[in-house]
C-alpha cells in the first residue's frame, strides 16, 4: 500500500476494519499495558523475556493500528448494486471458467479485503489485473505463481 493510492473498500469490509481498529485500540491495548505493568514490576528489565516479548507485542500491535487507521482514512467504499454490470472493476462478482473446469465466482476487492479462501480477490493481484476492465465473453490471461492460464468471463454482477 502507498501513500498516494487510495485503499478501496466495500462497505462490509470497511466496517469489519472499524471493529477491528476499535478492537485494537480498546481492549488489546488495555491487556498489553496490563502485561508490561507486570512485566516491569518483576524487576531487572535486561533480562526479562515476558517484558521484552511484551514491548515486541506492542511494536505489532501499534503497526497494526496505524495500518488500520491509514487505510480507513484514505477509503474509497465502492458501492454493490444489484444490477449487471459492463465491465469488471473493484466491488463487482465475476463468474469465470477456465477451460473444462467448473466455473468459480470470484468478488473484486481492494487488498486489505482481500479473502481468496472466500471468492473475495484483490484488484491488485493476478487474476484481479487480468479481469479489470473486461467484459462478459471475454478470454484473459494471468500469470500466476503456478503459471499462465486464461480464464473467459461468463457474467458479471
Amino acid at each position: 500500500m502507498t501513500k498516494n493510492q487510495p485503499t478501496y473498500l466495500t462497505a462490509e469490509g470497511a466496517a469489519k476494519l472499524e471493529v477491528e481498529l476499535a478492537e485494537r485500540k480498546g481492549p488489546q491495548r488495555e491487556a498489553l499495558a496490563r502485561r508490561l505493568r507486570d512485566a516491569i514490576q518483576m524487576g531487572d528489565l535486561s533480562e526479562n523475556a515476558d517484558y521484552h516479548k511484551a514491548k515486541e507485542d506492542q511494536g505489532f500491535l501499534e503497526g497494526r493500528i496505524q495500518e488500520l487507521e491509514f487505510a480507513l482514512r484514505n477509503a474509497v467504499i465502492v458501492e454493490e448494486t444489484n444490477h449487471p454490470k459492463e465491465v469488471v472493476a473493484v466491488g463487482t462478482r465475476v463468474t469465470v471458467q477456465e477451460g473444462d473446469f467448473e466455473a468459480e465466482v470470484f468478488q473484486l476487492v481492494g487488498a486489505q479485503e482481500a479473502d481468496p479462501r472466500a471468492g473475495k480477490i484483490s484488484h491488485e493481484s493476478p487474476i484481479g489485473c487480468a479481469l479489470m476492465d473486461h467484459r462478459v465473453g471475454d478470454t484473459i490471461e494471468a500469470e500466476t505463481p503456478g503459471g499462465k492460464i486464461k480464464l473467459k468471463i461468463l457474467k458479471i454482477e
